[in-house]
C-alpha cells in the first residue's frame, strides 16, 4: 500500500482530522474503518494511521508508531534548475525529478523557453502552475515513499536566479557543446550540494552560458548524444547518485 500525505502537526492523544484530499484517496482505495494505512508529514515523520471514521467529505484517524524516517533522502541536496518547457513536459520533469531524488526544483524562464510566465500579467497563471507542480511533488512522494516533500520554487527569470545567493558551491550547466564531462567532474569532486541547470527546448543561448560561467557555473556535457530537455535533468540526477552513492563511494574509498 502506498503512503499517504497528512500535514502536521499531528495529534498523539486524540483523533486527527483528515484533509479532504486524503479522505478522497482513502475512499478511492476502499480503506475501511478499522484498517491501518501509512502516512507521512512531508518533513520526515511517518506513522501508522488507524481509520476511525470516514464519510464523503470528512474522516478521522488515530496515529501510532510515529517516528522520523529520512533514509531515502541523500546526504547532498540536488537542485534541478530547469528551463521552462512547453506542453506537459514540465509536469513529467517535476514528477521524475522527485522520483530520482531532487530536493529543490527551480523553474526558470529562459531565452528559448516556449512558455512565458514571468511577466506581471502572467502572475496568476504562474501561481496556478506552481500549485499544480506542488501537487505533483506530493503525489510522487506518495508513490516512491519519500517522506520529505521537495521544494518547488516560484517561476523566475534565468538572470534573477543567477543573482540569488546559493548554498551549493558546485554548479553545473548541462550543454552538448562542450568536451567537459559531467562524469569527470563528479568523479573528481566529493559529494556535496549541487545545482544541475538544464535548458528548455533548444537549450541555453550562448549568452546565458556566458552569464552562468561568470557566476561560477561549469559547463558540462552528458555525452555525444543531444538529449531532450525532459530527459537531460533526469539522466543528470541519476548520474549524481550513481557516482556519489554509498556503494560507489565505498568502492572508491
Amino acid at each position: 500500500m502506498p503512503q499517504f500525505y497528512l500535514p502536521g502537526p499531528w495529534e498523539t492523544q486524540k483523533p486527527n482530522i483528515l484533509t479532504p484530499e486524503l479522505v478522497h484517496h482513502l475512499r478511492v482505495r476502499r480503506i475501511q474503518v478499522g484498517e491501518f494505512f501509512p502516512i507521512f508529514d512531508g518533513k520526515g515523520q511517518v506513522a501508522q494511521a488507524k481509520l476511525l471514521a470516514l464519510s464523503n467529505k470528512a474522516g478521522e484517524a488515530e496515529l501510532s508508531e510515529i517516528r522520523l524516517d529520512t533514509h531515502r533522502e541523500s546526504p547532498y541536496a540536488i537542485t534541478l534548475a530547469q528551463g521552462l518547457a512547453g506542453g506537459d513536459k514540465m509536469d513529467w520533469i517535476v514528477e521524475k525529478a522527485i522520483e530520482t531524488g531532487a530536493q529543490v526544483i527551480a523553474p526558470l524562464q529562459c531565452e528559448r523557453s516556449v512558455i512565458k510566465l514571468t511577466r506581471s500579467s502572467d502572475a496568476e497563471r504562474a501561481q496556478k502552475r506552481l500549485l499544480h507542480w506542488q501537487g505533483i511533488v506530493q503525489a510522487a512522494c506518495e508513490q516512491c515513499d519519500r517522506t520529505v516533500l521537495a521544494t518547488v520554487e516560484a517561476v523566475q527569470t534565468f538572470e534573477s536566479y543567477l543573482q540569488k545567493p546559493q548554498k551549493a558551491k558546485l554548479k553545473l550547466l548541462l550543454s552538448p557543446d562542450t568536451d567537459k564531462s559531467l562524469y569527470s567532474v563528479l568523479m573528481n569532486t566529493p559529494p556535496q550540494d549541487i545545482i544541475l541547470m538544464i535548458g528548455p527546448e533548444g537549450g541555453h543561448s550562448p549568452e546565458e552560458e556566458t552569464q552562468a560561467q561568470a557566476t561560477g557555473y561549469q559547463i558540462v556535457s552528458l555525452g555525444d548524444r543531444v538529449l531532450r530537455t525532459e530527459t537531460a535533468g533526469i539522466v543528470a540526477i541519476t548520474a549524481v547518485h550513481s557516482i556519489w552513492g554509498p556503494e560507489m563511494q565505498n568502492r572508491l574509498g
